[in-house]
C-alpha cells in the first residue's frame, strides 16, 4: 500500500459517518488532486468506499460544479483500519543489517 493511499484511507476514517468531497480530501491528505481521485476509483473499485453525487438543486445554488462525496463502506473501514495497522508494522520492523549505518573503522587511509 502506497504512502498516498494511507493518507487517503486516515482522511477518511478520521469521521467514517461523514461524505468527503475530492478537494476536502486533497487538503486533509496534502495530496494533489491528481494523485487523490484515481485512488478513490481504485478503493471504490475494491469496495472500500462508496460515492455518491451531490444534488444538482444544492450546487446549482451555490454557483459551484457539482461534488461526488466519497465515504468509506463499513466493511472498507475494518480493511482500511487492518491495512494501515499492518503498513504502520512494517514501517516499525528492525532495518536488515546491510541498511544500518556505521562508523567506518580502522582510522582511514594508510
Amino acid at each position: 500500500m502506497t504512502l498516498q493511499t494511507q493518507l487517503v484511507l486516515r482522511a477518511l476514517l478520521e469521521d467514517p459517518a461523514k461524505q468527503r468531497y475530492g478537494l476536502e480530501l486533497c487538503e486533509l491528505a496534502g495530496l494533489p488532486s491528481g494523485t487523490i481521485y484515481p485512488i478513490l476509483a481504485r478503493l471504490e473499485r475494491v469496495g472500500w468506499v462508496g460515492s455518491t453525487w451531490e444534488d444538482p438543486a444544492v450546487h446549482e445554488a451555490a454557483g459551484r460544479p457539482r461534488r461526488r462525496f466519497y465515504q468509506v463502506t463499513e466493511g472498507g473501514a475494518e480493511k482500511a483500519r487492518l491495512a494501515l495497522a499492518h503498513a504502520y508494522r512494517a514501517r516499525k520492523q528492525p532495518l536488515p543489517g546491510w541498511a544500518v549505518a556505521r562508523p567506518i573503522s580502522g582510522g582511514g587511509a594508510s
